[in-house]
């Protein structure tokens, strides 16, 4: 089943880098940004990375929790958050199971070939538990933390 907007986020629970299980559903009551992403220190997903943190303030402000996903083991997330200071949490998703289930993982175009893999893309769930606006497929990694700020901005 694909992502709809307006309809209910698909639940999910996975391990965070200090080994604690997250589950969306314990984040009702507020926004959330669920960003998907293909390795941690790897260029694409560093400016994506570095785009949130330093944007993190202006989420922060907002009551927004941003949390990113990709298939990377805890170990990998606590150095990329030790070593680009990231004030956010990231879990693991190693099966790929969550990817799965948002569309994230699947064929996609890379070096204009067709291959499967994560695809970068992002969901903003809302307070409410439903999907509020889903970036199916991100392009710009760098540019992107700034327009998913300005939807929710926008879209309150």
């Amino acid at each position: 089943m694909p992502i709809e907007e307006g309809k209910l986020a698909p639940a999910f629970t996975l391990k965070s880098t200090d080994g604690e299980k997250l589950a969306l559903k314990d984040l009702r009551g507020g926004d959330v940004v669920v960003y998907f992403y293909p390795k941690d220190d790897t260029p694409g997903c560093t400016k994506e990375a570095c785009g949130f943190r330093d944007l993190s303030r202006d989420y922060e402000d907002l009551g927004v929790t941003v949390l990113g996903i990709s298939p990377d083991d805890a170990g990998s997330h606590a150095k990329f958050i030790d070593k680009y200071t990231l004030p956010f949490t990231l879990l693991s998703d190693p099966d790929k199971t969550v990817m799965t289930k948002y569309g994230a993982y699947g064929e996609k175009m890379m070096y204009g070939k067709k291959t499967i893999g994560v695809i970068r893309s992002t969901v903003w769930v809302g307070p409410d538990g439903k999907v509020r606006k889903h970036w199916r497929r991100v392009a710009k990694a760098a540019d992107h933390p700034a327009k998913v700020l300005e939807a929710i901005r926008s879209g309150r």
